[in-house]
Formats: structure tokens, C-alpha cells, sequence
């Protein structure tokens, strides 16, 4: 770990009662289902790092809407150390083209019914069921 949090992007995309998820090839969370993101880069926006991010793990075109959320990932080695720490800004992105398919640093990527997410009918990332319960909350408001 380095000496600062790093700051990431996630692109959280809903369609016809799905959302876009991948499954984590690496660590932190590897095996488990979460939103597609990764790193700002130095003079980009959460916004664009979500879109391009997604692309890049998926092949999923999409533009951003809206910050959602932000999100502290803290985890602990077995020392008590600091393992891993994000800042994730969780983006709602609206669906332009694409099939998901798992690219970079995924294992997979599918559409995942909204309902087994809410369920937890899966393997998922902390906090997945929280960001998409304010994606949809914002859908509704919109």
C-alpha cells in the first residue's frame, strides 16, 4: 500500500431491471461481483474515469449522470496494517452500446438481475446492494 488513499471511479449502470457488474479478478475482491472501475487519473474527472473505466473492463459505452456516493475501503493485513484504502466515487451512467464481456482486470462482466443483488443471491463487493439502492432511488427522482 502506498503512503495515501487512492482515489477510484465506479460506473454503475442500470437496464431493463439489471445492473452491469463485473467479478473481480484481482484483489482487494477478487472472486466477487462489483461495480466495473478503477483509478482517477491525474487531471480526469470521477465523472470520465467512470465512463472510461468502464469501457475499458467491459466494452460497455456509457456516459455519466451523476455522483451517487463516496465510498471509504479500508482493509486490514493480518499485522492490523493497512492492506488496501479507496476513496471510490460510485457514478450513475446511462447505457449507450455494448455487450459486456470481461476485459483488463475483470474475470466476468453480465447484467445481473436488480433482484439478486438485492438478495444477495450472490457474491458481492461491500457496499453493492447500498450504491444500487441510491441508483435506483435517483432513477425514480428523474
Amino acid at each position: 500500500m502506498t503512503d495515501r488513499p487512492k482515489v477510484a471511479a465506479l460506473a454503475v449502470v442500470l437496464r431493463e431491471g439489471h445492473v452491469l457488474l463485473v467479478k473481480r479478478k484481482n484483489e482487494p475482491d477478487a472472486g466477487l461481483w462489483g461495480f466495473p472501475g478503477g483509478h482517477v487519473e491525474l487531471g480526469e474527472t470521477g465523472l470520465d474515469a467512470a465512463a472510461r473505466e468502464l469501457h475499458e473492463e467491459t466494452g460497455v459505452i456509457a456516459t455519466s449522470i451523476a455522483y451517487l456516493t463516496n465510498l471509504d475501503i479500508i482493509t486490514h493485513d493480518p499485522d492490523g496494517g493497512i492492506a488496501f484504502h479507496f476513496l471510490l466515487a460510485a457514478v450513475l451512467c446511462n447505457y449507450q452500446s455494448g455487450t459486456p464481456r470481461a476485459m483488463d482486470d475483470a474475470q466476468d462482466a453480465d447484467w445481473i438481475r436488480v433482484q439478486d443483488v438485492e438478495s444477495k443471491s450472490i457474491a458481492l463487493s461491500q457496499n453493492v446492494d447500498d450504491v444500487l439502492r441510491l441508483a435506483l432511488a435517483y432513477q425514480r427522482g428523474h
